[in-house]
């Protein structure tokens, strides 16, 4: 027993020895990784960003608008230097990009004839031009009652039909049987086939049917929604084109034009409903017409790309976690023989994005971290109304509630007026960042006593500026859905969104501090032990 308290207080007394070697241990480590943090953000350099920026700020560039080939060659001159960093490619058919789409469609012309007769658009019928391609006067001598349109392994209007080329008539929503439960659910909770009427128009467009003619039985209220989206003629977001979705063309019928056009078959039809009720089965009643309907579509688009750059997280228990670091590579592009450059505005941000995914790639090679993922990406459309960014978060490529925040950066390569006269070019204005989350907004305040010393300005970070810049940049949206976001800008100076923001104008010295106070934060948002706190109510 003696033994036993003799080496118990020989290790007892070792403790000290062994707890200070421990700590001395961890000391050195957590300066290695300091030092190595350091000269990871040397990598963010001036001359680098110069090289960059005037490649993206070119002539070849034709200031970047959105939809055109000037966007479009800017998009593949990011997408190809995330595939020389070694990035994978998120978007579809192994590409960089998420495709964004907006879309105005209205009629030139809508027309619908019975017997000779014109019917009144959004009074007898409708027809929504978003869901219908163009189609010239076309004559029908035949529709074909088809049940409800739907083709279901659990039941199907289609089995044993042939349709191919020719309209046909349903009803809208599905059948229930006697007891009262729908046919495809078996319960008394509608399927799909009821709430989401594009699955039969893509079942008919599968079965070669030219248009789709529905009974709306519910017409009067559905006719006054219609009218709202048929008369409204601005751009919205759309998942996909009208070419992409596959849809037959379809008109909405009153219960009464239905009637009418049925006729003579009205009983048969009728009486084929019951049977459906009653057996399951459909079955087709062929109704002899005489109609006329023209429909044809004007269609404005946009058409833009996000870039994606994904740089995976190495720690298994925080990878599924994502930083976002946004910048818009977009501008105003050209009018006529005038080329709006828009170097600072947003060349400089895309530039300071690039070089901090170059830090953080240099990092992954170096076995560094980070140990949450981050998606680098450079947005289209800020010009047009923040369309890129509004389009990530409604589809977004990861889920929203796995995103910890977003790290925005748009204009940070001039000095603005109130700067220029204080003779002081190292500032930047910090936005947002204590919006959410006053621990993001501590990050950066350290970030930048520790490595970067800039003045940060929160000028334009009060509620009541009249500029509310907060909300006219990419990060609004990610805040907007409740993810801690800040923005990092210089100001606006007398080149703003004019042809003369150039490059030669850029001071890149300015640009390499913001951009490695930039990959500070991110870094330290992308490695922390604990996510950020959304602690402050919007």
């Amino acid at each position: 027993m003696k033994q036993i308290f003799i080496v118990l207080a020989l290790c007892w007394g070792m403790l000290p020895a062994a707890k200070a070697q421990m700590s001395s241990s961890h000391i050195k480590d957590q300066k290695i990784l300091e030092a190595s943090v350091e000269e990871l953000a040397r990598t963010i350099t001036a001359a680098d960003m110069k090289d960059l920026l005037t490649d993206l700020a070119s002539k070849e560039f034709e200031g970047r608008e959105t939809g055109t080939e000037g966007q479009k060659k800017a998009a593949r001159y990011i997408a190809d230097y995330f595939r020389k960093l070694g990035l994978p490619a998120l978007g579809r058919d192994g590409s960089y990009f998420q495709q964004i789409n907006f879309l105005s469609q209205s009629w030139d012309n809508i027309d619908l004839e019975l017997d000779g007769e014109g019917l009144r658009h959004l009074w007898d019928y409708y027809s929504i031009p978003g869901d219908n391609q163009t189609m010239d006067w076309t004559d029908l001598d035949e529709l074909v009652f088809l049940g409800y349109g739907i083709d279901d392994p659990a039941y199907s209007d289609f089995s044993g039909e042939d349709v191919n080329g020719k309209a046909i008539l349903v009803y809208r929503g599905e059948p229930k049987n006697d007891d009262d439960k729908f046919l495809i659910s078996g319960t008394q909770e509608a399927s799909a086939w009821s709430t989401n009427v594009e699955k039969k128009l893509q079942a008919a467009k599968k079965h070669g049917v030219k248009v789709v003619f529905f009974i709306d039985d519910n017409f009067k209220e559905n006719v006054s929604e219609a009218r709202k989206s048929i008369l409204n003629r601005r751009l919205s977001m759309v998942e996909k084109m009208p070419e992409d979705r596959q849809l037959a063309n379809s008109v909405y019928l009153s219960s009464q034009v239905a009637k009418k056009m049925i006729g003579t078959k009205f009983k048969k039809v009728v009486k084929a409903r019951k049977k459906i009720q009653k057996k399951g089965k459909s079955r087709s009643v062929s109704i002899p017409v005489n109609l006329r309907l023209r429909q044809e579509v004007n269609e404005r688009k946009l058409i833009g790309e996000n870039v994606l750059g994904y740089v995976e997280g190495t720690d298994p228990k925080l990878k599924d976690e994502l930083l976002i670091v946004t910048a818009h590579y977009d501008h105003l592009g050209k009018r006529g023989d005038d080329i709006y450059y828009g170097a600072d505005d947003n060349g400089s941000g895309t530039t300071t994005v690039l070089e901090v995914a170059q830090a953080f790639v240099e990092a992954r090679s170096k076995g560094l971290g980070p140990r949450r993922s981050v998606l680098f990406m450079l947005v289209s459309g800020e010009e047009k109304g923040l369309l890129g960014s509004h389009y990530y978060v409604e589809y977004p490529v990861f889920p929203l509630d796995k995103t910890i925040a977003d790290v925005n950066v748009d204009m940070v390569g001039r000095i603005d007026k109130k700067h220029e006269e204080s003779g002081n070019p190292n500032y930047i204005y910090v936005i947002g960042s204590n919006r959410l989350s006053t621990e993001l907004h501590q990050i950066n305040e350290d970030a930048n006593a520790r490595y970067t010393q800039l003045e940060l300005d929160y000028t334009y970070n009060a509620e009541d500026d009249p500029n509310r810049y907060y909300y006219r940049s990419d990060h609004y949206n990610f805040a907007e859905r409740g993810i801690p976001a800040i923005f990092f800008f210089n100001g606006t100076h007398q080149d703003y969104h004019r042809t003369s923001d150039t490059v030669d104008k850029i001071n890149f010295d300015k640009m390499e501090k913001i951009g490695r106070l930039v990959f500070h934060t991110s870094w330290e948002l992308a490695n922390r032990d604990e996510r950020i706190k959304v602690d402050v109510k919007p």
